[in-house]
């Protein structure tokens, strides 16, 4: 076994401390022989690690065919010294793949003093909103701008180290260690992806809305809140928060609002996060939800509470139904997204079964200390980003 230690002169553009001490912190990549754990061997283990104020990575790779057992051995005893074991897909695929190594030689191995962060894991809900098809490690490589001098892919580099295995010439060596180092540098250059997690999941300050005309219009073929309605107007409110995180690369996406609604624009951009929500002009009705209290007003289209109606002459009144006990509200109306909890304002919709409800768009559009953060969350849960 062949072990290599190296200085990195690399430092991180994301703060590690988000994910604990430096110093407990274990990146960690395999290479292997293929992807079978009971049949497949691993010959290259890389590890970086926090050490006397910098990044040091060590490497341990099986120059020869029975020199795994060592390596295995030189790892699990390495990974004592560590609380939280960080690597991209590992749970899938590195970490099952190790202990079946460890059983295959009858070591008694295991994970379990250490935390688990798998990488691709924590970005994965990220994948629309980036745009992207795949999510590779290489992927978000070149989504961050990180660049690569490794021109190969692992399963590649098999046939290179059976090469190596007979030969044993240096020039097999060197691309066979420089991609597990290059995995490994790239792993903390992508760091700053989990931005996107920590901005997303954070909290938010509401800095207020503005209105714009022509954006965001409804295809012809979507429908309006009820047929027959007056068409949904071209009008948009941009809606303003503010993080405490600053994020890497500018994005912009089409979000779903909930059922039956007009899609809304996110773009995020440093500290800034803007919703462009399509409204919706016209009228709209609020139902009371006490219908049997109330009498619908033939005449005037609208329910009115029975301590009051009982002035109204029987011809024109009668007994209220789920359908017809609501009070006509025109003006211009924001949609909310479902499970977005009001503490005060009425939610507003065409119909009882309308599965969008709307609020008025006011000049106050959120008057209730939290709501406009929780309209923020339940969008951002609506499309799993939180």
């Amino acid at each position: 076994m062949i072990t290599i230690h190296k200085n990195l002169p690399f430092t991180p553009s994301y703060p590690v401390e988000r994910i604990g001490r430096p110093e407990d912190l274990l990146f960690f990549d395999i290479e292997t022989t293929g992807f079978s754990g009971e049949r497949c061997g691993v010959y290259l283990i890389g590890a970086v690690c926090f050490e006397r104020g910098g990044w040091r990575l060590t490497q341990w790779f099986a120059d020869t065919p029975d020199s795994e057992p060592k390596l295995l051995r030189a790892f699990f005893d390495f990974l004592q010294n560590f609380r939280i074991l960080i690597h991209f897909n590992g749970n899938r695929f590195d970490l099952p793949f190790l202990l079946k190594r460890c059983a295959f030689y009858g070591f008694d191995a295991s994970f379990g003093s250490v935390a688990s962060l798998d990488l691709y894991r924590s970005v994965r809900p990220f994948k629309k909103l980036w745009g992207l098809e795949g999510l590779t490690q290489k992927d978000l490589e070149r989504f961050l701008g990180v660049c690569r001098e490794d021109p190969f892919s692992g399963g590649e580099l098999i046939h290179l180290y059976e090469q190596y295995l007979i030969s044993g010439e240096d020039s097999l060596f060197g691309p066979l260690i420089l991609h597990n180092e290059e995995d490994l540098t790239g792993m903390l250059s992508v760091l700053p992806a989990l931005c996107y997690r920590d901005f997303l999941c954070g909290s938010f300050s509401f800095q207020g809305y503005t209105l714009k005309n022509g954006d965001a219009a409804p295809a012809a073929s979507e429908p309006g809140p009820e047929a027959g309605a007056a068409p949904a107007a071209q009008r948009t409110a941009v809606l303003a928060y503010e993080s405490g995180v600053c994020l890497p690369k500018p994005v912009k996406s089409l979000l779903n609002a909930g059922p039956g609604s007009v899609p809304i624009g996110l773009a995020l951009d440093g500290f800034c996060l803007a919703l462009s929500v399509p409204l919706y002009e016209g009228e709209l009705k609020y139902f009371y939800p006490d219908y049997q209290n109330y009498y619908y007003l033939i005449y005037e289209d609208h329910a009115i509470h029975k301590s009051v109606g009982q002035y109204v002459e029987k011809a024109a009144r009668r007994q209220a139904s789920p359908k017809n006990c609501y009070t006509r509200v025109p003006g211009l109306f924001l949609p909310v997204p479902p499970g977005w909890q009001t503490d005060g304002q009425r939610l507003l919709k065409a119909s009882p079964r309308d599965k969008t409800a709307y609020i008025p768009c006011q000049e106050e559009l959120f008057p209730e200390p939290g709501e406009a953060g929780r309209y923020l969350a339940a969008i951002l849960a609506e499309n799993g980003l939180m």
